[in-house]
C-alpha cells in the first residue's frame, strides 16, 4: 500500500494506491482562493496546503478504510512546482515515514502524469508516444519503459496551459482559464478568427505569438464582448490544431503506433476530439492528484528509512 501526496501547485491531494488500484483520491482545490488573481499566488497555495494537507491525508485513509499502519511506503511529489508548495508536502511526507520507520519516494511530478496511464482495470502499456499539457508544461515524450521517457519536444515559452488561462484573462473568464474556455468554445464559431500558431523547429511548441494575437484581435473588434464565444472557440482551436499536429508528427517520426495524453489540458473536449483514438486517463486523473504520484513510486527507487530526511524540493523540471 502506498500513500501518494501532491503539493506541486494548487491542489493539496492524498491517495491510496494498492498493485495499481486506487483505493482512495482526495484533491482539495484551492481554485477559489485564487480566481480572483487570474492564477495561481504562491504564498497563498503554500499557506493553505499547510492548513489542508493533514486533514486531505486523514482523509484519504478514511475512503480507503485503511490507518496509517496499514501503509508500506511514502510516495510524495518532489518537483517540478512551486518550491514553498511543495516543501509543505515533502515535509510532511518525510514526518510521517520517518514516525513509520517507512521507505519513501520522491517523485518527479511529470512521471506522475504519465504514470496516471497505469492506474486502473486497463493500465497501458509501453512502448508509446505521450504528450503532457498542462498549466506549466507541454512536453512530446517517447515512453519506451515505465518509470522513464525521452523528451522529443517542449515548449519553448508558454505551455499549452498557461495560454489557455492567459487567454481566459484577455476574455474576461474565470479560473481556471482552460476549463472556462472550453465551455465557452461550444458556443462559438472556431472558424470565425484564424490565430497563427509559430511554427518552431523540430518537434517543439511555442505558445506565445497565439496569445499576443487573441489580444490585437479583441483590442481590434468594437464588439469583443458579444464575440467572446467565437474568439475563444477560433483560439482553442489554434492551440488544439498546434498539439495535435506535432502529437501526429511526432509519432510518424518515431513510429508510434499508440498515442497517449496526460496533463490538465487532457481533459480538454476539443483535444480530445482531434486525437479520437489516443489514450487518456479518467478526467480526475488528468489534472494534478495523489493516485498518479503513488502510481510513478511503483517504478521509482524507494529511500530507505532515514536517509531521506535531507531531502529537498526542486522548482525546475531536472
Amino acid at each position: 500500500m502506498i500513500l501518494g501526496i501532491e503539493t506541486s501547485c494548487d491542489e493539496t491531494a492524498a491517495a491510496l494506491v494498492v498493485d495499481g488500484e486506487i483505493r482512495s483520491n482526495v484533491v482539495s482545490s484551492q481554485a477559489h482562493l485564487h480566481a480572483r488573481f487570474g492564477g495561481v499566488v504562491p504564498e497563498i497555495a503554500s499557506r493553505h496546503h499547510l492548513e489542508l494537507v493533514l486533514p486531505v491525508i486523514r482523509e484519504a485513509l478514511a475512503e480507503a478504510g485503511s490507518a496509517l499502519d496499514d501503509v508500506e511506503t511514502v510516495a510524495v511529489t518532489r518537483g517540478p512546482g512551486l518550491i514553498g508548495a511543495l516543501l509543505v508536502g515533502l515535509s510532511a511526507a518525510k514526518a510521517l515515514a520517518w514516525a513509520k520507520h517507512l521507505p519513501l519516494v520522491p517523485v518527479d511530478h511529470l512521471q506522475g502524469h504519465v504514470a496516471s496511464l497505469y492506474l486502473g482495470p486497463e493500465p497501458l502499456e509501453p512502448p508509446f508516444l505521450c504528450l503532457l499539457a498542462s498549466g506549466g508544461h507541454t512536453l512530446l515524450l517517447d515512453v519506451r519503459e515505465r518509470g522513464a521517457f525521452t523528451v522529443l519536444g517542449s515548449t519553448l515559452d508558454d505551455a499549452a496551459g498557461e495560454a489557455f488561462d492567459k487567454g481566459a484573462r484577455l476574455l474576461g473568464l474565470g479560473y481556471p482559464g482552460g476549463a472556462e474556455i472550453d465551455r465557452l468554445a461550444r458556443e462559438g464559431d472556431p472558424d470565425a478568427f484564424d490565430f497563427p500558431v509559430a511554427r518552431v523547429p523540430g518537434l517543439d511548441f511555442s505558445f506565445s505569438g497565439v496569445k499576443t494575437a487573441l489580444l490585437y484581435e479583441i483590442r481590434s473588434l468594437d464588439d469583443a464582448e458579444e464575440r467572446r464565444a467565437d474568439l475563444a472557440a477560433s483560439y482553442q482551436r489554434a492551440i488544439v490544431r498546434a498539439l495535435a499536429g506535432r502529437a501526429l508528427e511526432a509519432a510518424e517520426q518515431t513510429g508510434a503506433d499508440r498515442i497517449a495524453i496526460v496533463g490538465g489540458v487532457a481533459a480538454n473536449s476539443e483535444l480530445r476530439a482531434a486525437l479520437p483514438d489516443a489514450v487518456a486517463p479518467p478526467l480526475e486523473l488528468c489534472t494534478d492528484n495523489a493516485a498518479m504520484i503513488a502510481s510513478a513510486a511503483r517504478y521509482a527507487d524507494a529511500i530507505p528509512y532515514p536517509r531521506y530526511l535531507a531531502l529537498d524540493a526542486y522548482a525546475q523540471a531536472v
